[in-house]
């Protein structure tokens, strides 16, 4: 094994052609471990004072483990937390966990890395091996290690058809979706979604427009790294064709939108908009959400992941549960 530590960008460059080959076989293999994400987390929404430094291990030529961390004030965290970022972990297959979070503690510890006093890593998914494998390392250096529940993230497993699906939720949740689903549709309102080769610009000017307007929150929340962050995730979705922009249309007026991922047969809520004093009747977001979850088992698509937040909204669709953790290291 051989181990190269990157310092700044210099490990996306290198590693543009690679990168996404380990993460495919990830241990997490979500979109917030691609190198275009990856990559344009740390572009448009690095901490001020943080530093960069990406942890390879080869076997040969081939890597087999990339860490992505930055570090600030003497606390190593991972690349993308937190607050943008669902799910994050050491990008290493399952076999090479190990062996890759070792290298990862021996580069710490190297006279190349800077000093730090603390590991602070967020959004941990329940099944990563990271999670037994941390605390092993801790106790063999001596360091103590705590864990956490940080969050959960709603999933729904979803059934063959859409008849099938809203038979597995609450009865009265059942009514009110298709009674909402029966008014919308005869109001005109339709689904439309992105293809691959529309304007994906134009595309999410007209979600950004929405999503500002949802909320004060949102509005105040979308500053012009966030901006700049969404319009390079979707290009890069786009071409790769895990893009899923979806709006919902009244009379050809776009009301409301989901921007999600669409990346290993589960749909990935990432963020959504509203334009919430048009068309206030038809319950645009419940409508868009049901149609969305339709067009997802249309599609042959196994999860609908809302992603963090444990907002009511999720659990009238039939969402469970999972869990995401912190993982906290002092020395």
């Amino acid at each position: 094994m051989q181990l190269h530590l990157f310092e700044g960008k210099e490990a996306f460059t290198a590693l543009a052609e690679t990168w996404d080959e380990v993460a495919r076989h990830g241990m997490t293999d979500t979109p917030f471990q691609t190198w275009a994400y990856q990559r344009a987390w740390w572009e448009y929404l690095q901490p001020a004072g943080a530093t960069l430094h990406t942890v390879v291990a080869y076997e040969g030529k081939r890597p087999f483990a990339i860490g992505c961390f930055y570090l600030v004030d003497g606390v190593v965290h991972f690349n993308g937390c937190l607050e943008e970022t669902d799910y994050l972990d050491l990008i290493a297959a399952p076999q090479d966990a190990e062996a890759g979070w070792t290298a990862v503690f021996e580069a710490f510890h190297s006279p190349d890395f800077p000093q730090w006093h603390t590991l602070d890593f967020c959004n941990v998914p329940n099944a990563s091996l990271t999670r037994t494998i941390l605390p092993q390392l801790a106790a063999q250096y001596g360091y103590n290690w705590q864990e956490s529940v940080q969050e959960v993230c709603p999933v729904i497993k979803l059934a063959d058809t859409f008849d099938g699906y809203l038979d597995t939720i609450d009865s009265k949740q059942r009514r009110e979706i298709s009674r909402k689903l029966r008014r919308a549709q005869a109001s005109g309102v339709r689904l439309r979604a992105v293809e691959a080769d529309d304007d994906v610009k134009t595309a999410v000017d007209q979600f950004l427009t929405l999503l500002q307007a949802s909320t004060f929150e949102k509005r105040d929340w979308l500053n012009d790294g966030r901006r700049a962050l969404f319009y390079d995730t979707a290009a890069a979705a786009q071409k790769a064709g895990t893009l899923q922009l979806l709006f919902v249309e009244v009379n050809g007026e776009r009301a409301a939108a989901l921007f999600n991922f669409d990346y290993k047969g589960r749909v990935w809520v990432y963020n959504s908009g509203l334009e919430p004093n048009a068309y206030g009747p038809l319950s645009l977001g419940v409508v868009l959400t049901a149609m969305a979850i339709e067009y997802a088992i249309e599609n042959g698509r196994s999860e609908f992941d809302f992603l963090r937040g444990n907002e009511i909204y999720k659990y009238r669709f039939g969402a469970q549960d999972t869990t995401i953790y912190r993982q906290h290291i002092t020395r």
